[in-house]
Parts: C-alpha cells; structure tokens; sequence
C-alpha cells in the first residue's frame, strides 16, 4: 500500500487483527510509476480479515482523493505481486467509491521493486508515540479506525 507516509501506513496497519507483518519502505511499479514512493508491503492472515477490508482501511487513512503536489513521493496506491489481484482491486475500489464524494486516484499497481527504510525508522509509532508528529498525523487516524474499523482492529 501507498499514500501517505510510510509511519502512518505502517501504525494504521500494525493495528489491525489478522496483519502478521509491516514491512515499511519504498515502492516502485512500471512505466510512469517506476519511480520509488514511500509504502508498505502488507503480510496478512486472509482468513481474519479481507483484501476488501484492508483497502477500505487504506482509502480512508490517507488523502486518497487528493492529487497534491506530493504524489509522487506519496503516491495513492495498491501494489499487487499477483496480476489477478489487480482486477480484484479494481472492483473494490469501484465499490468502495460510493463513500466518497470526490473521485479515487488510488491506482492498483503491478509491484516491481521495493526497499526497505532505515532500521531505526521500523516501527516509528511505537517509538515515538508521544512525539509531535505521531500526535498529529498518526494518532487522528488510528482515531478513525476505532471509530468506523473497530471490529477489525487487533
């Protein structure tokens, strides 16, 4: 997954049940998108929650409507290694539309290369959970997952 920073994305999913492991890093694709933008790779247990549950997650714990000037260092995406996935994606974004008001620009990518960020970064939540920057951006989102995710928080 793509969008914001990769501490929030981590945290964000960190919190849910059924994730097993965050890796936090950078993510390329092909073509226009080949190009390394701060990501996670999400390893999950499918059986305690779904590809849909974790998009839904993911769209609405970052700007997933805004084409700002940072894309492409925070590009809205969701990386597949499976190309059949892709088109599971595609149909769950399509769905998932309905709850927002503006257009999604989250585009289900082909996963190409991905490195990892600094050790001392991993796990930055929970640090610094105390810190300023968790307060203001980590915090408010892991606020919104209690509020419309509680069943699937851990």
């Amino acid at each position: 997954m793509g969008g914001g920073c990769h501490w929030c994305t981590e945290a964000v999913f960190n919190s849910l049940k059924g994730v097993l492991k965050v890796e936090q890093g950078y993510i390329s694709s092909f073509g226009e998108n080949k190009t390394f933008s701060e990501g996670i790779i999400i390893h999950y247990n499918p059986a305690e929650i779904s590809l849909h549950d974790l998009v839904n997650v993911h769209l609405h714990t970052h700007a997933s409507t805004a084409a700002h000037s940072f894309r492409e260092k925070y590009r809205s995406a969701i990386y597949s290694f499976d190309p059949e996935e892709i088109n599971e994606v595609e149909n769950i974004l399509y769905a998932l539309q309905k709850d927002f008001e503006c257009p999604l620009i989250t585009q289900p990518l082909s996963f190409r290369h991905f490195k990892a960020s600094r050790e001392s970064l991993w796990h930055y939540y929970e640090k610094h959970e105390k810190g300023p920057f968790c307060q203001r951006y980590i915090i408010p989102k892991l606020k919104l997952i209690n509020a419309h995710f509680k069943e699937l928080e851990q």
